[in-house]
């Protein structure tokens, strides 16, 4: 999610100089570029982008939940004829139809109800990088029989370090969250082709970079503001000062799907 660089903060930074820079950069799309220099991610194993340009080139008609800023569409090479993203924020929506415009992608507005604007057997293939909540039964709606879903999910747990450091002892991750959703897709009536789950390290290098993460990656801490947390991040920044950076771990987890022929019904 946040760049490879590992290089520090400008030397002599203070704190507060630190979190109002944190607390003043634009959170619209799903753009991490700011962090180079400021923050590091492992990325997963599987290339989710490179996975979806591949089933990108054998789709005729596709669907991204979700896009953010449409970041991942825009990498894919060779598009469907037919391709929409959505989201339900419109900062991000403006920023998509900006970055996709090119792909001739049509952007749509969503409202956070459980139905998609969409007819019956609309798609071939949906994917969906980051879902805050996947539909599995509005997603075997939409889709074809035999057609596909492929999603990167944010795994139970993921920056627990950050979330403690913020907010205090929690209660252990569900270990079983990929296999929970693996049951949940099966019990829509789709088959899973695919499931993994990985571990990969992050390491915050300043007090801004933090700050920045959690104003933009909302659940990691639900209602965060560095007013709020001011007294929390002071701890951060003082470890970071002693120790080089703050590490944390990222879990992602995923998931492919395919929707069986006759077989679409609902699940919770």
């Amino acid at each position: 999610m946040i760049g490879y660089a590992t290089e520090t903060a400008p030397m002599g930074a203070s704190f507060e100089d630190l979190i109002a820079e944190g607390a003043a950069v634009p959170v619209e799309g799903w753009d991490f570029s700011w962090f180079d220099g400021r923050a590091t991610e492992q990325r997963p194993s599987w290339g989710y982008a490179r996975l979806v340009a591949d089933r990108m080139a054998g789709a005729t008609a596709a669907l991204d939940v979700q896009t953010g800023g449409g970041e991942v569409l825009a990498t894919v090479p060779k598009p469907p004829a037919l391709l929409v993203a959505t989201d339900s924020w419109r900062p991000n929506v403006l920023v998509a139809a900006r970055t996709l415009r090119p792909l001739g992608a049509s952007v749509v507005e969503v409202t956070d109800e459980p139905a998609l604007p969409f007819r019956d057997d609309s798609f071939d293939l949906v994917v969906s990088r980051h879902p805050v909540r996947t539909l599995w039964t509005e997603l075997a709606r939409v889709l074809r029989p035999g057609g596909t879903f492929l999603s990167q999910q944010i795994g139970a747990g993921t920056n627990r370090e950050l979330s403690e450091a913020m907010l205090g002892p929690l209660s252990p991750p569900d270990p079983d969250f990929p296999q929970k959703l693996a049951a949940q897709a099966e019990a829509a009536g789709f088959t899973v082709l695919d499931v993994r789950a990985e571990t990969l390290r992050a390491e915050y290098f300043d007090v801004a970079a933090v700050t920045y993460f959690l104003r933009k990656v909302v659940w990691t801490v639900p209602g965060f503001t560095a007013e709020r947390f001011l007294p929390q991040l002071r701890e951060v920044h003082e470890r970071i000062q002693r120790e080089g950076a703050f590490v944390s771990h990222a879990r992602r987890v995923l998931i492919e799907a395919r929707v069986r022929k006759d077989d679409r019904r609902g699940v919770e």
